[in-house]
């Protein structure tokens, strides 16, 4: 629903304004699993309504954003990464880049979740995307690292302190540059899997981590916990 707008889409169009329009976008999205790897490659992909149950409004947003056989071609250079037609922008990348980039003119490929490896897997991979950030790109991952439906409160209420815990526990990780904490996140707070019961959402956010450089600078933003058990915290390199 934050497609729709509300204070996070605030968040996302700040955070669009102080970053400019970079040469295209990388993402990595909770919502695309694979056996193996796939980037996008077509030249223009395809909204993905990857969901059901929600207002006619959400089901009929668009977001045009042309795609790049050329970054595509790049990322598969790096990664190894099999360059694909089959599939396009799904709501973890559309419904947070429409605030970002509304007009919907930066290219963006979307790279998926390879189930074949371990999170220290996900990691490695995303540090062969560091070259991609000298050229002019942006690696961006999309997912909430709170992320458990099944403790959600419809009707809002406190975070959980499992909940809270987790997530300062994450930042403080990145304020640290801590990536091994963050790799082993079972680790990183107590009752850690309350807030990752799967981690498909945990994921983007090593290929965050991965781009920061030693001594780095690291920000947060729409730093809250709502419904109790899903935060919207987003960080920010450089």
């Amino acid at each position: 629903m934050n497609a729709l707008g509300g204070e996070f889409a605030d968040g996302w169009k700040a955070l669009g304004a102080q970053l400019g329009k970079p040469k295209g976008v990388v993402m990595v999205s909770a919502h695309w699993e694979t056996r193996g790897l796939g980037v996008t490659a077509m030249a223009q992909p395809e909204t993905i309504h990857d969901f059901g149950g929600f207002p006619p409004a959400l089901h009929a947003m668009q977001y045009p954003a042309p795609g790049s056989p050329e970054l595509a071609a790049r990322v598969s250079e790096l990664t190894g990464a099999v360059q694909t037609d089959q599939w396009g922008l799904d709501h973890g990348t559309w419904s947070v880049l429409a605030h970002v980039w509304p007009d919907a003119d930066v290219p963006v490929v979307q790279l998926s979740l390879n189930r074949d490896l371990d999170t220290r897997g996900h990691y490695e991979l995303a540090k062969a995307l560091r070259p991609l950030r000298d050229e002019g790109y942006l690696i961006a991952g999309s997912g909430d690292f709170v992320h458990n439906l099944r403790t959600w409160k419809r009707d809002g209420g406190e975070p959980y302190d499992w909940a809270t815990d987790f997530n300062e526990a994450v930042k403080a990780a990145f304020v640290r540059g801590d990536h091994d904490a963050l790799i082993d996140w079972v680790h990183l707070a107590e009752n850690a899997q309350l807030s990752v019961p799967t981690d498909e959402h945990y994921l983007p956010l090593l290929y965050v981590a991965a781009q920061q450089e030693e001594g780095e600078s690291v920000a947060f933003f729409n730093d809250e916990v709502v419904g109790g058990s899903i935060s919207m915290t987003g960080v920010r390199i450089g």
